[in-house]
């Protein structure tokens, strides 16, 4: 015996809950305004603290950040190597661990739901809007370090700590391919984060979750008696942007670090929207 739905007239399931929309309202949330100025406001606290010090490199060996001052590229180049640990990872975890939870603890997801806008289709917007956000994040990042290193320090080669240095035009080029792979590098995280976003009312309970497990992939990517272990941990290959800025690039590590990160964060995507679309929503 067949079953006829009926649906209103025009209603289009595409038409509900936009990227555009849901974009808007993140924008204008104050957790987005407090993450977008504090990654801005970063570039200009090390300026401060290479005016206030003097870097020089340990047993005589120059590392990257004793050529921080040497061009604004280098500069870029420090402020990646700083936050790419931990500081880039948090806006990844904020924006896509907030993105469902928030709803829930706000008792307006169901609300949506009702609207009405298809489970499938409210995640598919939302984590659209999260991964955009994340990725402008780590772009506001560089660009502002890139422009303020630029006015303090001038507009020239980076220089390799190894030996050598990249042209300008280089340099951008090859920054730009250290931020993609940062980007797809924390797509673990980001596919962790939204996946406890979809378990728990509790926004805390998922940014803090996957924020905390990404810690514990650093600590145990620090345990060398792991041996090969740790190259099926992605925390293992988060800086292997580094290759990117040598003479003769390496992308062998990147590779691997990004099929990795990748495969990881598919699998989590997929259990948030097999998890949610079962969910009984009751907040």
């Amino acid at each position: 015996m067949s079953t006829l739905t009926e649906v209103a007239s025009g209603y289009r399931t595409r038409g509900t809950l936009p990227p555009r929309v849901e974009l808007v309202r993140q924008l204008g949330r104050r957790r987005t305004l407090v993450m977008g100025g504090l990654l801005a406001v970063l570039p200009f606290v090390l300026v401060i603290a290479f005016a206030v010090g003097h870097p020089s490199g340990r047993d005589g060996q120059v590392t990257l950040m004793d050529t921080a001052t040497a061009s604004g590229a280098n500069f870029a180049a420090v402020n990646l190597f700083v936050s790419a640990g931990f500081l880039l990872v948090v806006p990844v975890a904020l924006f896509c661990g907030d993105t469902v939870a928030a709803e829930a603890d706000w008792s307006s997801l169901r609300y949506l739901l009702a609207a009405p806008v298809p489970r499938a289709r409210l995640l598919w917007s939302k984590l659209v809007v999260a991964l955009g956000m994340s990725l402008a994040a780590m772009v506001l990042l560089p660009a502002v370090a890139l422009a303020v290193g630029t006015a303090a320090y001038g507009w020239g080669p980076l220089r390799i700590p190894t030996g050598g240095e990249l042209d300008p035009g280089t340099a951008v080029q090859r920054l730009v391919v250290a931020v993609a792979y940062i980007f797809v590098s924390q797509l673990v995280t980001a596919g962790l984060a939204f996946w406890l976003s979809t378990k728990t009312d509790a926004p805390l309970g998922a940014v803090g979750g996957a924020v905390g497990l990404t810690i514990v992939g650093n600590v145990l990517d620090a345990v060398t008696a792991l041996g090969h272990w740790r190259d099926f941990l992605p925390a293992h290959w988060q800086f292997a942007w580094a290759d990117a800025l040598q003479p003769h690039a390496e992308w062998s590590g990147m590779i691997q670090g990004a099929a990795l990160s990748v495969t990881c964060a598919l699998v989590l995507f997929a259990l948030a929207f097999r998890g949610f679309a079962r969910k009984d929503i009751v907040s």
